[in-house]
């Protein structure tokens, strides 16, 4: 440990607060700090100012290194609060205020941050797949640069929603997999024994000459002398719609756990000092190109910590939330989840998940998992180690939690859909892609649409998405080869396709739905309208980029216009799709070149809602700080495509 910063100098909160789920009369935050606090909440209404203690229900502790405490926060409230006005909030820690020991999450001149409650969604964020080495800016500082921008109560989003790929945990820039290790070691971050593993422990892990760049090799062989490489990480290397890598996948609950602290908060950065292992002369060159990268990741994270500070976000995971292509098909779950090492992997990033992202949006689902976490956290009281046999427990029990999608009772409804799994397994070819819903997902969601004059549907895949890329993945996978395409798309299983199409033409769902997803790293808005019916619901498909990755961009122009020329409305090919009893409509991205429909630029999906919870207005912001881009209808008194100068 680094003498240059002892102990007794550890600041008080690592990460946080970052605001989760509120509402009227109940606020859930999430906080990690160095020790177990003993905070008090202050709510500033309408002049009048009143404490909270958070203890016992109110503010859940889980340890998880020596210096390293979850603060779960669940405040239920006997008043409720006032909606669509601004309610300033302090979090004091040793009767200091957030201004004292978290000046970077303040704005301007203001002493403390604040949130709105809003009476209905007329306003929202929302984007995935956020990269940290990817060189593009970090789309989370358009929402800084928006709440900055927008202090009154009325013009805040109601809600940032993040649709995916929060994390990276397949994909890892060596200098971060080099700031996770340090920062393990300066919080003392729990341990685990690997059973499976070339090596024996955590520890054996990290100090190995494999560590860095090269852990793909530390992965034992199956019986069949196929490597477990080859089958569990079989899809790492996509020539045709993305490259990416499993050398740095993350292994262990720590590192899993270190890896949101360093891409939440600016604050753990300043307790490491970030040295360049021993590595060889190309390893070397990769670090340094990585390492410049992460330079302006790091910048940017006061902005990033001060957007959860003051807009409550949820979140959905996706597959690099976890692995990459996490649960795609029948035959890939055998392999993962047969081997325990594997297993494990899997297990620590759906555990971590649940730590920092699943609680937090809907707390009442996870009672009895966080009741197995406190307990797996006191098992390493001794030698800092967790217990195996306690571990295994608590994976295997959120391997069978199916509570990972959640509704809100909003204005209008939100539903944020898992489509990783509860997924509709081919029974045919085990090989094949898995449909995203099951049966028994599918007919959940339907009861909950019963209704409802309008809903808010967020799907990490698109439901209606480029019909020439869904083309080329289901060519791929008639071959056998799905993995290479991330061949995930509701069009790809047959019976899952079926189903959601026919609840959106159901008479007693939603007549009109928003759906929002991510993960294609790419932004597109198709309205879709159901053929020879005049009364029929309208559906919009709003698909944003990424927050900090893009897709190859020679290549998405080719697809792009392929696409226009192979499936426009009017094309008869649209005839043999599942989704010919629908006709799509794509919207334009303003400022694009003639014809375009697909806008690549990394950034965060904005929303505006009318009364009917219809969206009146769609962009995409930008984190390169060009003007946000309309997604527009074109009117037909103009060429399609015709690129025009209309400013937001």
């Amino acid at each position: 440990m680094s003498a240059a910063f002892p102990q007794e100098n550890l600041p008080s909160v690592l990460a946080g607060p970052m605001l989760r789920r509120l509402e009227t009369r109940r606020l859930v935050l999430w906080l990690v700090g160095t020790r177990r606090l003993a905070p008090v909440l202050r709510l500033r209404v309408n002049g009048d100012s009143a404490d909270h203690r958070l203890e016992g229900e109110a503010c859940r502790v889980i340890p998880f290194g020596r210096h390293a405490f979850l603060h779960l926060i669940d405040l239920r409230l006997d008043s409720p609060l006032p909606q669509d006005q601004q309610i300033d909030y302090d979090l004091l820690i040793d009767d200091q205020g957030i201004a004292d020991w978290g000046p970077h999450l303040v704005y301007g001149e203001t002493q403390q941050p604040s949130f709105v409650l809003r009476s209905r969604i007329d306003q929202l964020l929302h984007g995935s797949c956020r990269k940290p080495h990817y060189p593009a800016h970090d789309g989370l500082l358009c929402a800084d640069r928006l709440l900055a921008a927008s202090p009154a109560p009325e013009q805040r989003p109601a809600l940032l929603m993040q649709s995916g790929d929060q994390v990276y945990a397949d994909d890892v820039a060596g200098p971060m997999l080099r700031a996770i290790h340090q920062l393990i070691e300066r919080l003392g971050l729990l341990g685990e024994r690997l059973e499976g593993a070339v090596v024996s422990d955590s520890a054996a892990l990290y100090s190995h000459p494999a560590n860095y760049y090269h852990r793909a090799d530390l992965l034992p062989a199956l019986e069949s002398n196929e490597t477990l490489r080859e089958r569990f990480f079989g899809g790492a290397r996509k020539p045709i719609f993305t490259s990416s890598n499993a050398e740095n996948h993350l292994v262990t609950l720590a590192e899993m756990l270190a890896m949101y602290l360093l891409v939440w908060s600016p604050v753990p950065w300043t307790l490491i000092e970030t040295r360049m292992p021993a590595l060889g002369p190309k390893e070397t060159e990769r670090y340094r190109l990585e390492e410049a990268r992460l330079e302006g990741f790091r910048a940017g994270l006061p902005g990033v910590a001060r957007v959860f500070a003051h807009l409550p976000t949820l979140m959905i995971f996706d597959d690099h939330d976890v692995t990459d292509d996490w649960n795609l098909s029948a035959q890939w779950e055998l392999t993962a989840y047969g081997h325990p090492f594997s297993r494990r992997i899997i297990g620590n990033a759906l555990l971590a998940y649940m730590l920092c992202q699943g609680w937090g949006n809907n707390p009442d689902a996870f009672a009895e998992v966080l009741d197995q976490a406190e307990a797996l956290a006191a098992t390493a009281a001794a030698d800092n180690h967790l217990d195996s046999q306690s571990l295994d427990g608590l994976i295997g029990s959120l391997l069978s939690f199916n509570r990972w999608q959640y509704v809100l009772p909003t204005t209008p409804a939100l539903l944020v859909l898992d489509t990783r799994t509860r997924r509709w397994r081919s029974e045919i070819n085990l090989k094949r892609p898995s449909g995203l819903l099951d049966w028994e997902a599918l007919s959940e969601l339907q009861q909950e649409l019963l209704d409802h004059p309008s809903a808010i549907i967020v799907s990490p895949a698109p439901v209606f998405g480029v019909k020439l890329i869904e083309t080329v993945q289901r060519v791929f996978s008639a071959f056998g080869h799905p993995l290479l395409v991330d061949a995930e798309n509701w069009m790809a299983h047959r019976g899952s396709a079926q189903v959601i199409l026919n609840i959106f033409r159901h008479s007693r769902t939603p007549g009109s739905y928003v759906i929002l997803s991510g993960d294609v790293h790419y932004s597109f808005v198709y309205e879709v309208l159901i053929r020879h019916r005049q009364q029929g619901p309208k559906i919009w498909q709003i698909t944003s980029s990424g927050i900090k990755n893009e897709f190859p961009r020679r290549l998405l122009d080719v697809f792009d216009r392929l696409n226009r020329w192979l499936y426009s409305p009017r094309s008869p090919l649209n005839w043999f799709t599942k989704r010919r009893p629908m006709k799509v409509v794509p919207r334009t991205p303003e400022h694009s070149k003639v014809g375009e429909r697909l806008w690549n630029s990394a950034g965060l999906g904005q929303v505006f809602f009318d009364a009917q919870g219809r969206p009146s207005r769609i962009f995409q912001l930008n984190a390169n700080g060009a003007e946000p881009t309309e997604f527009r209808e074109e009117r037909d008194d103009e060429p399609a495509g015709q690129p025009v100068t209309r400013r937001v």
